[in-house]
């Protein structure tokens, strides 16, 4: 039972927005209500939205001539070549905001148009700490650290200093949007989805940000982790484009092997890179899973 919706729900009519329950699922539903309804605003995952974008492109919608012009998202991390990649096949402007079911979901913070990778902290109903993730120790401002949050104004549940696991800096300068409300980033990265490798500490944010860098390359991939004649191995499954979809061996073994090189030089380890035809990732109606750890 996913809860995150209601807010946002509640929230927008508050401000007095026609909202649309829609759920998840039956996408070309959804892609219908868009034209019936003159649906302005898509509220979803980014994995989802993306998803919705090549569900239309098959049945022939029209994103451009679409009413459609926003995106508010959430619910996982939201990559800049991703959002880049809706905003230019939907033909919208993607923002995301940030939030937690235990201390009262959606609308901790949202982003700000000022600066894309900054969102404004709900500080009226937050207060917020930045703590050392191993000490639990404050940490300075504008360092990174783990988001602790204690809501001001939750109803039956009181939570105070609530560790998020989420890791973030947050700053306290006004905003060039004229805003005076702290700002912290997006958050790409958690204290516990931190894989280690050979001994070395990986995050997913890490491959990500590799392969938003490469042509041809979609935002859909999956890491897989598995332990072999007793050391740990990782593989990326990365999909291609169609464009980049060649029937050379030679062609995408170099495409293969120049990835393999660019996560190396990031990640400090090796890396295995299996490339994937255009699809090949599993899609989901609901928060993609980017990674399998097989190791016992």
């Amino acid at each position: 039972m996913f809860t995150g919706g209601f807010g946002l729900h509640y929230g927008c009519q508050k401000l007095g927005c026609m909202m649309i329950p829609a759920g998840s699922g039956n996408t070309e539903r959804h892609i219908a209500m868009i034209g019936d309804y003159g649906t302005t605003v898509l509220i979803a995952t980014p994995s989802y939205a993306l998803h919705m974008c090549e569900v239309g492109e098959r049945l022939g919608f029209d994103w451009e001539a679409s009413t459609l012009r926003v995106g508010l998202f959430g619910g996982e991390p939201c990559p800049p070549g991703l959002k880049a990649e809706i905003e230019e096949r939907m033909h919208i402007v993607c923002t995301d905001n940030y939030g937690l079911t235990e201390v009262m979901g959606p609308g901790v913070s949202g982003e700000c148009l000022a600066a894309r990778d900054m969102q404004h902290i709900a500080e009226d109903h937050f207060l917020w700490e930045v703590v050392d993730p191993e000490t639990g120790e404050p940490v300075g401002e504008g360092e990174m650290g783990e988001l602790v949050l204690t809501p001001l104004d939750k109803q039956a549940i009181p939570v105070l200093r609530y560790r998020t696991h989420d890791l973030t800096r947050v700053v306290c300068e006004p905003c060039a949007c004229g805003r005076t409300s702290a700002r912290m980033q997006k958050v790409r990265a958690r204290c516990d989805d931190m894989l280690i490798i050979r001994g070395t500490n990986v995050f997913p944010s890490q491959v990500e940000d590799v392969l938003s860098g490469i042509r041809g390359v979609t935002p859909h991939y999956r890491i897989v982790v598995e332990t072999a004649n007793g050391l740990d191995r990782m593989t990326v499954h990365v999909e291609l484009k169609p464009e980049a979809f060649s029937d050379s061996f030679e062609e995408m073994e170099g495409l293969r092997r120049a990835i393999e090189e660019k996560l190396k030089g990031v990640l400090l380890v090796g890396v295995r890179v299996k490339l994937v035809e255009p699809g090949g990732i599993e899609r989901t109606t609901g928060k993609a899973k980017h990674v399998e750890d097989l190791r016992k």
